[in-house]
């Protein structure tokens, strides 16, 4: 076996597949190979025939040459809209002289939670707050400089809200950078406003941009924390606390699976349930949490794990819009679309996909995986069937 040529194939395959977030279970099952074979492909311990190496590319979207390369250049999604460069302008520039007045604090928190609110329930959500949030960045940033002592931790509050929510707005718009900056500052505001709850939430969010990064077990080492400082409060039954400490399982599950242990995600979906019971659909610090998350989050996992017959047995039970989040309804209609393109039934996944854009067209056009799934339906779909996601395509503004 040539060994240098068995380390540069492993590390290609490897960066490739880490690229595209796919688990090594579901990457082995659709190129026809074990996870252990797999294994030892990346730890160039297994030079593959071509025949496999070509499936391997074809799985990962990538030409066989490139597996061969030593500098792989893979496709980045970072959308520089003007939306994105205003919030950047708006996070990396701060407020100078400080501000001698600023926006009385009930209505700092209306307008934050006004923005909350649309985010998680208008179809037209980006367009929506584009103009807002820059705005609100700024309002936030000085109600914390001219607050008395006496409000510091109510301003640190609104700041931490407002935070947590420019974490996903900007990880919509392609700005990774900037959804990790802002993470970062809900995490420290929390801490300022020494608002345990907040503080949890806040770690939830930086979890989620964690897990985009493909960092995942970062991301399960800080969920899991953050279960921990919130034992006590679950001891005394503290309802937000019920509501954090399981959507930080289920976040810590999806990072389970992704590191390739579907068990242990199962196991932190089965903790999470009856907090779930405890709790009905609360939804503390825009989580979403509750039974409705719960399932959803199942199917997540059993797709992520490559058990898509399973995963789709188990969204057929759900009533998706039971959940008061339009991000999150979206997101299991495309982990739906993604568990039919595992068993190549295209026609499926479109179907899930116009749904998706039906109730959310900003965030087919948005999504990094909306753009994947339709891409790879116009590419190996049948030719009716990539005809139409052409059109799909074309209305949302993705270029093929």
């Amino acid at each position: 076996m040539n060994e240098h040529l068995a380390r540069v194939v492993g590390d290609r395959v490897r960066f490739y597949r880490t690229a595209a977030r796919q688990t090594k279970t579901v990457v082995a099952g659709l190129t026809g190979i074990t996870p252990d074979y797999l294994y030892q492909i990346e730890r160039g311990q297994k030079l593959p025939t071509i025949t496999v190496l070509a499936q391997l590319a074809d799985v990962l979207y990538v030409e066989l040459g490139d597996l061969l390369s030593h500098r792989p250049t893979p496709e980045k999604q970072h959308n520089n809209t003007e939306a994105g460069d205003a919030l950047y302008r708006a996070l990396t520039n701060p407020i100078s002289p400080a501000p001698t007045t600023a926006p009385a604090l009930p209505t700092l928190h209306d307008a934050v939670q006004n923005a909350w609110h649309t985010w998680q329930t208008s179809p037209q959500r980006y367009s929506s707050l584009n103009a807002q949030l820059p705005e609100l960045v700024a309002d936030a940033t000085s109600a914390v400089r001219v607050a008395a002592p006496e409000k510091q931790r109510d301003a640190q509050r609104e700041a931490a809200d407002l935070y947590c929510l420019l974490r996903t707005v900007t990880k919509r718009v392609g700005r990774s950078n900037l959804a990790l900056l802002a993470a970062d500052r809900a995490v420290q505001a929390a801490e300022a406003a020494d608002d345990p709850i907040r503080l949890a939430g806040a770690k939830w969010n930086l979890t989620q941009v964690l897990l985009a990064d493909g960092q995942a077990e970062g991301a399960e080492e800080i969920a899991m924390q953050a279960v921990e400082e919130l034992r006590s409060f679950v001891a005394a039954d503290h309802a937000d606390a019920l509501a954090l400490s399981g959507a930080l399982l289920l976040i810590a599950g999806i990072a389970a699976v992704r590191r390739g242990d579907a068990w242990t995600a199962r196991d932190r979906l089965h903790e999470a349930a009856p907090l779930a019971e405890q709790t009905g659909e609360r939804n503390t610090c825009w989580t979403a949490f509750g039974p409705t998350n719960v399932a959803m989050y199942a199917v997540t996992i059993e797709v992520e794990s490559g058990e898509a017959v399973e995963g789709l047995r188990l969204a057929e039970r759900i009533n998706h819009d039971r959940s008061p989040s339009i991000e999150r309804r979206v997101a299991f209609l495309l982990d739906q679309a993604k568990g039919y393109q595992q068993r190549r039934d295209y026609a499926s996944a479109l179907l899930l996909l116009n749904t998706a854009e039906r109730e959310a067209p900003e965030d087919v056009r948005f999504r990094p995986a909306a753009h994947v799934l339709l891409r790879t339906v116009v590419e190996r779909g049948r030719r009716s069937v990539s005809l139409e996601a052409s059109r799909l395509a074309s209305r949302v503004g993705l270029p093929l």
